[in-house]
């Protein structure tokens, strides 16, 4: 009997042995996570700070990109292994590295908004006769804002005139030059429109509009993991999901200490304009089948309006990290 349990003793010793080998120490796991300026970033804001004091479960990097050009350099070269972007480019991505990217939630849902100075506009009805201004031609923005003039009723070219403008800065021109003027502007430029132009004022939440037709949300960013990191890494991956939607609930909850935060991390600045553009980012965290049921049915829209838009292809159900 007594030689029995001094078996039975070893063996523990030597499973326990072996489970501390294998215990993986997080802070020493390196996680290079790139945004860039704008909505999607928000909700990077609050981890960026925990990054930054060493605080974090992981050992971050966390930067902003310049451009969705250097973003989609980083993660095809392995230099990113997490970043926020829109949700189409998530698709680009995952089309153009064969299945190499993974989405792990959506963060930021609608940020567009119709701004109007000199005219009342309460509906999209009012908008009859009128030409609007707005960026992002052959993009998300058109899409969207064709969508849902079309069904309210109207036709665009004839109904509703769209111009479209190379840069965001265009449409604050616009409305500067023009005694009455329409533009349709992300946040935060819509918020920066109405603080610097006189009597101009947000009029339409684009969001709210889409949500009158769809039944599936409109989202419109996300934050994406290079396929082999995750598989590399599932416990590191499961410890950053749980800081990332933290930050974001932060970034809903404390409004003004994030704005201070995306002027210190040039996510959106000044911080005054951050305070008034993050309660209209529509900064969330959406995983598993609600992000697959919100994202695939905004991807398949985009993939009917325009399919290069999305890198021809609709992803494959593995595009969506944790869904079975």
């Amino acid at each position: 009997m007594k030689k029995v349990i001094s078996i039975l003793m070893v063996v523990c010793l030597i499973f326990s042995f072996a489970a501390c080998k294998t215990k993986i120490n997080l802070k020493e796991v390196s996680c290079n996570i790139y945004g860039i300026a704008g909505p999607t970033g928000v909700g990077l804001a609050n981890l960026m700070q925990k990054a930054e004091s060493k605080d974090g479960a992981l050992n971050y990097n966390i930067a902003l990109a310049a451009n969705n050009d250097e973003i989609v350099a980083k993660i095809k070269n392995g230099e990113a292994d997490i970043a926020a972007v829109a949700t189409n480019l998530a698709s680009t991505l995952y089309n153009a590295t064969k299945g190499g990217v993974q989405v792990l939630a959506v963060n930021t849902l609608g940020v567009l908004n119709i701004v109007a100075k000199g005219y009342e506009i309460d509906s999209i009805d009012d908008l009859k006769g009128l030409t609007i201004y707005s960026t992002g031609q052959g993009a998300n923005p058109e899409y969207i804002i064709s969508n849902i003039i079309e069904n309210n009723g109207l036709t665009v070219g004839k109904d509703v005139k769209i111009e479209f403008v190379n840069q965001p800065q265009e449409l604050v021109v616009k409305m500067k030059q023009n005694e009455k003027a329409v533009v349709v502007a992300p946040q935060p430029v819509a918020t920066n429109i109405t603080a610097n132009v006189e009597g101009a004022k947000i009029v339409i939440n684009i969001n709210d509009e889409w949500n009158k037709l769809h039944a599936e949300a409109l989202t419109m960013g996300c934050i994406i993991v290079r396929k082999e990191y995750a598989d590399a890494n599932p416990e590191a991956v499961k410890a950053f999901l749980k800081e990332y939607k933290e930050s974001i609930e932060k970034a809903n909850s404390d409004i003004e200490g994030t704005a201070a935060l995306c002027e210190k991390y040039k996510i959106i600045a000044p911080a005054a304009v951050a305070k008034k553009a993050i309660p209209l980012c529509n900064i969330v965290y959406q995983d598993g089948k609600t992000m697959k049921a919100n994202l695939s049915a905004y991807l398949d829209f985009l993939f009917r309006e325009n399919a290069k838009s999305i890198g021809f292809n609709l992803p494959a159900d593995d595009f969506y990290y944790g869904v079975s």
